[in-house]
């Protein structure tokens, strides 16, 4: 199973919800895809982003400790070729993450003119 298959089930298993992949290749050197999630509270993110980086570490992928704390609107775990963002819902309402890199960055449309 492949590292983004992993995080997903993670992430279904702590019940986190509206689960997103977004592909990064070619458009960023930051990473090769982003995770999003939504999470009910600042409690079940913060929980979420622990559980995460447990699991992460078992399979030999050390993760930095989680930025976003101890607020917890917005966590972002960051492991290596995929960042995982753990949102509130209003926050990532908010930020909306999948529609700014969803855009294609090679269409005529977002050429200037």
């Amino acid at each position: 199973m492949n590292l983004i298959n992993q995080i997903f089930n993670i992430l279904d298993d702590a019940k986190t919800e509206n689960i997103k992949i977004v592909d990064l290749k070619n458009k960023s050197s930051i990473a090769d895809s982003f995770v999003i999630a939504t999470c009910r509270s600042t409690r079940h993110a913060n929980a979420t982003a622990d559980e995460l980086t447990k699991k992460l570490k078992k399979i030999g992928i050390k993760c930095p400790s989680p930025e976003g704390r101890p607020k917890c609107d917005w966590v972002i775990v960051d492991a290596g070729s995929i960042i995982v963002h753990l949102f509130r819902q209003e926050i990532r309402d908010l930020y909306s993450l999948e529609k700014l890199w969803n855009i294609s960055f090679d269409s005529n449309e977002t050429k200037l003119a």
